[in-house]
């Protein structure tokens, strides 16, 4: 979790949010590859029919409409290494999907209680990237961004929606099904973005971006029929 954080924003500040989400998308090809290598563990050929039509589907929102000379400039200037911290981000997303299933089951017959499984993830996350924080003497910089009481407000609220519901749901999901398939389905994010901020925003979608949520739609469903 700690490692895949570390990937997805340094990617954002190196080749911009659209391409570093995209490279992200590729989180359930790890996740599949990690759950095989542990578990032994297969994809039915439904359910691997699904996994790539959501994430064409996913693939197409994301390239919904032009990147910005911002991202062109970045990209030009460091596309290499951007790319390197995208898959970076995947990586960590999918193996730790599978690491986090493995100790969900680590000696027993019944998963360990999400919450649990959650707290425990996002605790070790937490210690490695104070670790990190401490060790690249960026401490300093930390407690000056948190005097920003907008940015804590909003951080905070991130943090109760994603790592602590989200996290939480993650592992009632991958407790249950293929670590491949809930990984996947936790890939949707750019999808139900589209709903977020036309209401909030009234930013709305073209027509690519519509027709690529109906496509990552219909390739649930297959999952769910799998």
């Amino acid at each position: 979790m700690g490692v895949g954080d570390f990937g997805l924003f340094a990617a954002y500040v190196t080749i911009g949010p659209r391409r570093s989400v995209l490279l992200q998308a590729s989180s359930p090809v790890f996740a599949c590859i990690g759950a095989y290598a542990l578990f032994g563990e297969t994809i039915s050929l439904l359910s691997l029919v699904g996994i790539v039509v959501t994430l064409t589907g996913i693939v197409t929102v994301l390239l919904e409409s032009g990147v910005t000379i911002e991202e062109k400039l970045r990209a030009s200037e460091r596309k290499r290494l951007g790319l390197f911290f995208g898959l970076i981000s995947a990586m960590g997303q999918g193996f730790g999907v599978v690491l986090s299933k493995r100790g969900m089951y680590a000696g027993v017959s019944t998963a360990m209680n999400p919450v649990s499984a959650a707290l425990i993830r996002m605790l070790w996350a937490g210690v490695f990237v104070w670790a990190c924080v401490v060790l690249a003497g960026k401490l300093p910089e930390t407690q000056k961004a948190a005097g920003d009481r907008d940015g804590i407000k909003y951080t905070a609220a991130g943090a109760v929606v994603g790592p602590f519901l989200g996290m939480t749901l993650s592992m009632v999901a991958v407790a249950d099904v293929e670590a491949g398939v809930a990984q996947t389905l936790m890939s949707l994010m750019p999808v139900f973005i589209i709903p977020t901020i036309w209401i909030i925003y009234g930013e709305k979608t073209n027509l690519r971006g519509i027709l690529g949520a109906i496509v990552a739609v219909i390739g649930v469903a297959v999952l769910f029929l799998a």
